[in-house]
């Protein structure tokens, strides 16, 4: 270790680890566990939402075409069936879901055990230049979070459920298919929005800097199309939606990413200036 904790070996490390790891699983667990049993909520109201027209979303949808005088703009009905074909299907569903749901809820947890094995590591000006790195990663992730499950998931949902190729052809999706797409849109929005915090500790490493990243601004940009074309279905508007908040995000990082280097550059100099007065 390094700063004023006593140096530990490669067991201790180990041991120490060992012992976050388990608290980690056993706030994941607590939180499945507490999914399971609300699986009325869980799975009605949480998951299954987006597939009803009275969704949050929709609403908010119908509410802006009445204002804008454009009816096209109003969700107010959903074309799919969800069906289950597997003996098994809904009860490993539940499961899998309530695990996902567990992991979701601790994460705050998850990223404080994993900064409290780190932050001994570091110096004393590391970390009290990193103070409130598990608050803004988790204010990131449930933003992300939010705006996954409320925005790009009901757009991709909407788009994908009305898409059809004959009116003869009726849409009866699989659970474990809409689940895998809520899923997935709302995490990797949840993921990508920590894009500033991940700046934040490259720029504190040194490893990047403003000017690289207004540099690399249009490849950036080509970067996040790619992302949205992955996690979004190929429909125009979906795409344009998800990919305005990355971009937004990445604006800010630049920013952040300047004050760091500039508070960093600050504090070399000191510490150079410092060096040069003992050395006279």
């Amino acid at each position: 270790m390094l700063g004023d904790q006593q140096e530990m070996s490669f067991i201790d490390h180990l041991e120490a680890l060992r012992w976050h790891v388990i608290r980690a699983a056993i706030a994941v667990v607590v939180f499945s566990l507490g999914a399971f049993f609300a699986k009325d909520f869980l799975f009605h109201d949480l998951m299954l939402g987006p597939s009803r027209p009275d969704f949050w979303t929709y609403q908010m949808s119908c509410k802006a075409a009445a204002l804008l005088h454009a009816p096209g703009l109003c969700i107010d009905k959903i074309g799919f069936v969800i069906q289950n074909r597997e003996m098994s299907g809904q009860l490993t569903m539940h499961i899998s879901t309530s695990f996902i749901v567990g992991i979701v809820l601790g994460f705050p947890y998850l990223f404080w055990e994993l900064w409290r094995f780190i932050e001994p590591g570091l110096y004393p000006h590391e970390r009290q230049n990193s103070r409130g790195a598990v608050f803004f990663v988790s204010v990131l992730f449930i933003m992300g979070l939010l705006f996954g499950y409320y925005i790009a998931a009901p757009m991709s949902i909407q788009f994908l459920a009305g898409y059809v190729v004959d009116a003869s052809i009726e849409n009866q999706i699989d659970m474990q298919s809409y689940l895998s797409t809520l899923t997935t849109m709302s995490l990797s929005c949840a993921f990508v929005f920590e894009l500033p915090m991940i700046v934040f500790f490259l720029a504190k490493a040194g490893l990047i800097t403003p000017d690289i990243m207004r540099v690399y601004r249009k490849h950036a940009i080509v970067v996040v199309l790619i992302i949205a074309a992955i996690i979004t279905p190929p429909e125009v508007t979906s795409q344009i939606i998800v990919t305005i908040p990355i971009i937004l995000l990445y604006e800010v990082s630049i920013n952040i990413a300047r004050v760091v280097t500039r508070n960093r550059t600050a504090a070399l100099n000191t510490q150079l200036a410092e060096n040069q007065g003992v050395a006279e």
